[in-house]
């Protein structure tokens, strides 16, 4: 099962991976990550985070990742669900599972499709704090950590 949902609304991760793996006994590792809103970032007291996207777009992305981390890994499922929105600090913000039958898949996969959804995933963030709105910008953190993985 491979799904991906940009929304606004609230997920639950435990029912996302009973969901993933009802039924299946060919799964033998699940990783996740669980991305939060934090209350600093740029700036210190990050009061919300807005999250802009271009719908169709931002889908299309994360099915082409989707799609680049099962042909590298021999994966059994993929759940990538990123809200949209005005979110604030302890909001859960993206959610990545990857069902494999071993663990090692299951965990590069998983690193992979972050690495690549925080560089290459068409999201839009504006911070709001105390001391004013601001976009936030790109990291160079983010980009050499998706860089160890080009082949």
């Amino acid at each position: 099962m491979f799904k991906i949902n940009v929304q606004s609304e609230p997920f639950d991760a435990g029912k996302e991976i009973a969901q993933l793996t009802e039924g299946r006994t060919d799964i033998g590792a699940i990783t996740s990550f669980i991305g939060l809103v934090r209350d600093f970032n740029e700036r210190p007291e990050v009061k919300a985070l807005t999250l802009e996207h271009y719908p169709g777009m931002t889908e299309h992305q994360l099915k082409k990742i989707s799609q680049e981390a099962q042909s590298r890994w021999p994966l059994l499922g993929i759940r990538i669900i990123h809200r949209v929105g005005r979110l604030e600090p302890s909001d859960l913000i993206v959610l990545v599972i990857v069902a494999s039958a071993h663990r090692q898949a299951a965990f590069d996969a998983c690193n992979f499709i972050m690495d690549y959804l925080k560089t290459q995933a068409p999201f839009w963030k504006k911070e709001h704090t105390s001391s004013g709105d601001y976009w936030v910008s790109s990291r160079v953190s983010d980009t050499e950590a998706a860089n160890r993985w080009r082949v």
